[in-house]
């Protein structure tokens, strides 16, 4: 059975998203976020670098979200939440998806790790400007789902779950309540029931 190594708030809502999503059997393994567990070698024969989430599925273990959400997707989607492969939809799915991790929630992410390391000695600077790079990104949603429900003319996809997380972990850092668009979009996204039910 698919097992997804969980801790609430990582990456690890994504692929557990995308399972509800498709109504799919899956095990969700609650596991510890303390650093001496992630530095564990038992920890590490799962997710080198010691970050969560991870994922295995019979002698196949993955430990990024979005190639998890790939994966299961191509198992285990039967065409559903994915336009067919090789079409423009499908190219704009993949490059939302990857937006979403690479271009987005790195700089949200890098707020996270600065006052998580640092606590009271965060750089005001450092943070001022990584908040600058998501609104940047988030200026960039907003504009891309003008009059639009979804990412995609298609409808709900991979790229929305994958590009949701990024816009959950933006929103608990930066303001952005004059983007509608994308505040709209947001707001659609968590009000889904198989969104509710990943971050429980």
């Amino acid at each position: 059975m698919l097992t997804i190594y969980y801790v609430a708030g990582t990456r690890a809502i994504r692929p557990v998203w995308l399972c509800e999503e498709l109504q799919i059997p899956y095990q969700r393994q609650d596991v510890s976020f303390d650093p001496e567990f992630r530095a564990s070698t038992e920890w590490r024969k799962i997710n080198p670098v010691g970050k969560v989430p991870a994922m295995r599925d019979g002698d196949l273990v993955l430990f990024e979200s979005c190639a998890m959400v790939q994966v299961i997707l191509d198992r285990y989607g039967n065409d559903q939440l994915a336009p067919k492969q090789g079409t423009n939809e499908n190219a704009l799915m993949q490059q939302w998806s990857w937006f979403a991790e690479s271009t987005l929630a790195r700089p949200a992410g890098e707020i996270v790790n600065h006052q998580r390391v640092f606590g009271k000695d965060t750089v005001a600077k450092a943070i001022a400007e990584m908040k600058e790079r998501v609104r940047l990104c988030l200026k960039a949603v907003d504009d891309a789902i003008v009059d639009k429900e979804f990412l995609l003319d298609f409808g709900f996809s991979a790229a929305d779950i994958n590009l949701g997380y990024s816009l959950h972990l933006a929103n608990k850092y930066v303001d952005y309540d004059d983007l509608v668009n994308a505040k709209a979009y947001y707001e659609r996204l968590v009000a889904r029931p198989a969104f509710q039910r990943s971050i429980i």
